[in-house]
């Protein structure tokens, strides 16, 4: 599966192709789905162009994305430091009725737990974000590790040796311990396309888009998401 995240917290000073609005965020995802990505990762703006998780730019983000590619899994980042930031915003969460397929939740945070419970109990999938071996071995001993969607396996290393050291540590402790959830790996910037390879090659998900780079492989610029999709859909031909 390959999954477009289309905007994350990025800026204009970033790419001048980072969606924001919600007619963006569809229309961009119009294109990354024409591109090739069967899934969507995005983070709704609210009207200061802020990443938001409030119902109402919540719904409108989502509404206007299912209305343009009906029928592709839409999910939602929750991370830390989204407004309100900290625990504080498990509160807008609990007050959304327009509801992602799945969202991210980061076991790096102090409330990763807690989001999950309460993710799972509004009927929405978990993709957990594994971003290290103490991360993977958190993960692991939770209730309700195995009542996720999939495993989200997030390398911020840059050097290459380095990011797939952190890479091959999680996948360890999730094999040692047997675990079977889906997973999903991919890189940031300059682990961009290196995870994306070291995905293809083992047979897992993987991401792509300008939330975690805007370099193709060949390391130019890519003009928008759907020219990112486009390059990883001809990489992954090669696996």
């Amino acid at each position: 599966m390959l999954q477009a995240c289309l905007n994350g917290g990025r800026t204009r000073d970033f790419h001048a192709a980072v969606p924001f609005t919600a007619a963006e965020l569809a229309q961009d995802a119009a294109q990354s789905v024409a591109a090739g990505a069967q899934e969507l990762h995005v983070h709704p703006r609210g009207a200061d162009g802020a990443e938001s998780l409030e119902p109402d730019d919540v719904a409108e983000a989502i509404l206007a994305i299912r209305t343009i590619v009906p029928g592709v899994p839409v999910g939602l980042s929750t991370h830390w430091r989204i407004p309100p930031g900290g625990k504080a915003r498990q509160s807008p969460i609990e007050q959304w009725t327009v509801l992602p397929d799945y969202v991210s939740i980061n076991l790096v945070e102090e409330d990763a737990a807690e989001m999950i419970s309460l993710v799972l109990g509004k009927g929405m999938g978990v993709e957990a974000g594994l971003w290290s071996v103490s991360d993977a071995e958190r993960f692991i001993g939770l209730p309700d590790a195995a009542k996720c969607l999939r495993i989200l396996i997030e390398i911020n290393e840059q050097e290459a040796q380095e990011s797939l050291a952190a890479a091959t540590g999680i996948i360890s402790v999730l094999e040692h311990a047997d675990f079977t959830l889906p997973i999903l790996l991919h890189g940031d910037e300059a682990s961009v396309w290196p995870m994306f390879r070291e995905a293809m090659a083992r047979g897992y998900d993987s991401r792509i888009g300008l939330e975690d780079g805007r370099l193709l492989p060949s390391g130019t610029k890519a003009a928008d998401n759907a020219d990112i999709v486009r390059a990883a859909v001809l990489l992954a031909r090669v696996y």
